[in-house]
């Protein structure tokens, strides 16, 4: 039982290390061959896992093999743009300045249900207001309108105000004080325990979430009494 234990920790920390290096993905992000190492690593981490007959390097070299690969082929699309377009693809422009581009959704096997599906799915009914549609390598639809067809800016209204969009930092999580994020923003245990103070605190344990954002607002949630 120990043995399944610790072989079984030791591939999935390994597999969620190699992934961490490989980028940041969601699943419906995932470029072709970056699906297929997915695939090929978790059948071979299987393996050992429920066979200990079989040694845990028949598991572990192979996958590390394929992240190695799959790193060295990250690098070389870096730099060559044909290598990229073999192995990721390239985008395809399945609406051109409001016209389907029959021909290009038969070669991605993209059907017209599911062209209409994801315009609905981005506000858009018909396809006369789409100057452009890119079905892009991971798989998603890039819908541009056209200027017409989309929600007026501020610009465009004559509202000059200052943008109030700000960056809030965490500086307690659940009870936790983020040191290293307080000093960043320039702040001491002293000022905290002051806004603490102002929402009738006495300790960050009472907080559930404390952000400052870079116009010097605090909020403060303060935790629920668990049940």
């Amino acid at each position: 039982m120990m043995t399944a234990f610790i072989r079984t920790l030791i591939l999935y920390f390994l597999i969620m290390t190699g992934l961490r290096l490989t980028g940041k993905r969601q699943i419906g992000e995932l470029e072709p061959s970056e699906l297929v190492l997915t695939m090929m690593i978790s059948d071979l981490a299987t393996v050992p896992m429920q066979d200990f007959g079989i040694p845990l390097l028949a598991g572990v070299i192979p996958i590390l093999t394929l992240l190695a690969l799959s790193m060295l082929l990250s690098q070389l699309s870096l730099r060559s743009l044909r290598l990229r377009e073999l192995i990721c693809g390239t985008p395809a422009v399945l609406i051109r300045k409001g016209v389907i581009q029959q021909e290009v959704m038969r070669k991605n096997r993209f059907t017209v249900d599911e062209l209409l599906e994801e315009l609905r799915g981005q506000g858009i009914c018909r396809v006369e207001d789409v100057k452009y549609a890119v079905l892009e390598n991971s798989g998603q639809l890039s819908v541009l309108p056209w200027s017409a067809c989309q929600p007026p800016s501020a610009q465009q209204l004559g509202l000059d105000g200052e943008d109030d969009v700000t960056l809030p930092v965490i500086l307690i999580s659940d009870g936790r004080v983020l040191g290293k994020r307080l000093a960043a923003c320039g702040r001491d245990e002293a000022w905290l325990r002051k806004q603490l103070a102002r929402e009738g605190l006495s300790s960050p344990q009472q907080v559930f979430l404390l952000t400052l954002d870079e116009q010097g607002s605090v909020c403060c949630v303060r935790k629920e009494a668990s049940s």
